[in-house]
């Protein structure tokens, strides 16, 4: 890497000053933010020209088109190390992940492939050179990058991409409000208050980088995964029989509880542990981490009681899923044909056809996730009365819903 780095400056020094030099005149003109941001980044201080990134093609107004917009494999030139870890990792699978939820066809254009929804955080994620070319001759021309996710452009400060706040943009709102609970929670609060010159530089404050990405591993990964399902199932009988009936509502176990193909997605995404020992892997780079401050004794016992909260949630949204299945059995609501089981799809999201429905899915991606992520991240209002609290307000909903549609039903 070293090697290839020396010659990329060398070709710059000697063939491209004039030209970066061209580039710098008229984009000081017509977006100079832009050569601000330049100038402040490793960059310029290495003589790393526009063309490095950009190419040599677009040489005026008249030929934008021919610019060259990176992509991750941009960056892997000089910076093949971070690409591979990252490449390993959940967040290069964003992409894939985004794609592969049914929800995501049924949403407008401009939410997904025009990134101003989903698809402005799932953007980080790699696409094959086919999709990018798809994207592009559909207007979504830029956002392909993946490292500026973090590393903004034109700076691309390592420094930036350290601060908590540089997850903030994704790691927040309705399914995932990991900076919420990071935040206003004591390590989020030491670490904001270290920031702002409160505490002193050497007091021992956690970020977001910290616990995920150990050593500056650009490989993010978690033991529970994004949907706190794992395998293999849990050795107790009851959370065992709850976490089928959530897998089988999402659509990865058929009524028998044999795989389907939807389980091969969810082994492309990487959203969840299929084996104990890729499970003990994460659970111990964390726990290394937590030991750095606390007791092995405390650790072991706050990670046992985010288990143990996983498995309190499940029986709740278990019940759930039951008492709607038990509706489409019934003949009282009908069961959509898309659906892959006998059972309501999780992943349908908002999409869910009737209300008692929509209940359930908040009670799933809202409430479930802030139960069991407030419970690991520390923050035991997110845990309570955002997370377990709304589910057993949705619990009773749905139930009441489920009595007054049989009602209906029966008096027809």
């Amino acid at each position: 890497m070293i090697k290839l780095f020396t010659i990329m400056a060398a070709i710059v020094l000697l063939a491209g000053s004039a030209f970066a030099d061209s580039c710098v005149d008229c984009h000081n003109e017509i977006s100079p933010n832009i050569v601000t941001d330049w100038k402040l980044s490793k960059h310029f201080e290495n003589e790393i020209s526009c063309s490095a990134c950009h190419g040599e093609e677009h040489q005026s107004a008249d030929d934008v088109d021919k610019v060259s917009l990176p992509t991750a494999a941009t960056c892997a030139d000089c910076h093949d190390t971070q690409f591979d870890q990252f490449s390993k990792g959940k967040h290069a699978l964003a992409w894939t992940a985004l794609k592969a939820m049914p929800t995501t066809h049924q949403a407008p254009a401009p939410l997904i492939d025009g990134m101003k929804g989903c698809g402005g955080c799932h953007k980080i994620g790699l696409k094959s050179d086919e999709e990018v070319a798809r994207l592009k001759a559909e207007g979504s021309t830029f956002g392909h990058a993946s490292c500026d996710a973090c590393h903004t452009r034109h700076t691309f400060s390592v420094k930036e991409a350290q601060q908590p706040q540089a997850c903030q943009t994704c790691h927040m709102g309705f399914d995932h409000p990991q900076w919420e609970m990071y935040s206003s929670s004591k390590h989020g609060v030491r670490y904001l208050l270290k920031q702002n010159g409160t505490l002193p530089e050497s007091t021992p404050a956690p970020t977001c980088q910290t616990c995920h990405m150990v050593d500056g591993d650009h490989e993010v990964r978690t033991p529970w995964g994004f949907l706190a399902v794992r395998l293999p199932l849990p050795e107790d009988p009851v959370w065992k029989a709850d976490q089928i009936t959530i897998l089988q509502a999402l659509g990865v176990l058929d009524p028998e509880g044999n795989p389907t193909d939807r389980l091969d997605m969810v082994k492309a995404a990487d959203v969840a542990r299929l084996t104990q020992e890729s499970f003990d892997a994460e659970r111990k780079k964390l726990t290394d981490v937590c030991s750095d401050c606390h007791s092995d004794n405390f650790v072991a016992a706050e990670m046992s009681k985010g288990d143990d909260v996983i498995r309190e949630v499940d029986h709740l949204l278990a019940e759930a899923i039951r008492i709607i299945a038990a509706l489409y059995v019934d003949g009282v609501i009908p069961k959509p044909e898309s659906y892959v089981s006998a059972f309501p799809d999780l992943l349908t999201f908002h999409d869910a056809p009737t209300l008692i429905e929509q209940t359930l899915f908040e009670m799933h991606l809202k409430h479930r996730m802030r139960a069991f992520q407030g419970t690991f991240h520390a923050n035991p209002d997110y845990a309570l009365w955002y997370g377990w609290s709304e589910m057993i307000r949705d619990l009773a909903e749905i139930k009441e819903m489920a009595e007054n549609l049989r009602a209906k039903h029966s008096s027809k």
